[in-house]
């Protein structure tokens, strides 16, 4: 919008744009090392205690040693797109240009192979720096069907990683996922409709309603992330596409009578015909 090159000085074209000077002259500034420390050690603390808002999480680093205030923490929360998780009222009228579908799992056995799938996104740690993992997830049998990595929290990724599943694997009953923004953007709710899958979602930070999707983060995040380093979002797609094959073919559940979730999955005839 704002061409330094052009004949008019910055100052008229930001008049004529209405826009602020300062807007014209900002620069982007990558995330400095302190608050990727910072993010990282918010980031553990958040699967340990998924209530901790703000307040509880400024707290909690204090004790540690860590000087930091609770807007820094919130301001931190919303870059990585984590919230204290508790039931709040009235969450349908968040946002009006965005449909919020009910949640259909209350008093539903989920006992097959595509019958349900779960979608969600978590905040993945570099050495220098940070991506989203997003990952469609059979309920029944745990499987990682699809996933993607990215740089923001926008609706794209979602709608590749639930495209490849349905591609692969055939369209589930239902979907449910949280009310993140990349999953009430309407070119995800048109990919579901347009299979006729019945749209599900928790309560607004409801974290027991996708409880299974919350135990994948975990998994993943203390048995491989916390582990690794990752010097570039390359890097992370690969070694994390290790851990996510070790974790369907090979990693037992106990939820599971040990077994993985590639065993659940296809011990199904139609899916071991499928595959």
């Amino acid at each position: 919008m704002i061409d330094p090159t052009h004949e008019l000085p910055i100052v008229r074209q930001a008049q004529l744009l209405d826009l602020a000077r300062s807007t014209a002259y900002y620069q982007p500034q990558p995330t400095s090392d302190a608050d990727l420390t910072l993010m990282r050690r918010m980031d553990q603390l958040h699967l340990e205690h998924p209530f901790a808002g703000s307040r509880m999480l400024r707290d909690l680093l204090n004790r540690e040693g860590i000087a930091v205030g609770r807007k820094h923490v919130a301001t931190l929360m919303r870059r990585m797109g984590i919230e204290a998780l508790y039931q709040r009222p009235r969450t349908s009228g968040r946002h009006r240009e965005h449909p919020v579908f009910p949640y259909l799992l209350r008093g539903v056995t989920i006992d097959r192979p595509n019958q349900v799938w779960a979608m969600d996104t978590t905040y993945i740690p570099m050495r220098r720096g940070f991506v989203y993992l997003t990952v469609v997830l059979d309920w029944a049998s745990r499987r990682v069907l699809a996933w993607r990595l990215s740089i923001s929290l926008a609706a794209d990724a979602a709608v590749e990683a639930l495209e490849e599943a349905i591609a692969k694997h055939g369209a589930p009953e239902i979907m449910n996922t949280d009310q993140g923004s990349q999953f009430t953007a309407s070119a995800f709710i048109d990919v579901l409709r347009r299979h006729d899958i019945r749209i599900s979602m928790d309560g607004k930070g409801c974290w027991r309603d996708n409880v299974f999707v919350e135990r994948l983060w975990k998994s993943v995040k203390y048995e491989h992330v916390y582990l690794h380093a990752y010097e570039t979002t390359s890097e992370a797609r690969t070694k994390l596409a290790v851990y996510l094959d070790f974790y369907n073919r090979r990693r037992p559940h106990s939820s599971l009578d040990r077994q993985a979730p590639d065993d659940v999955y296809f011990d199904q005839p139609p899916l071991r015909l499928a595959a």
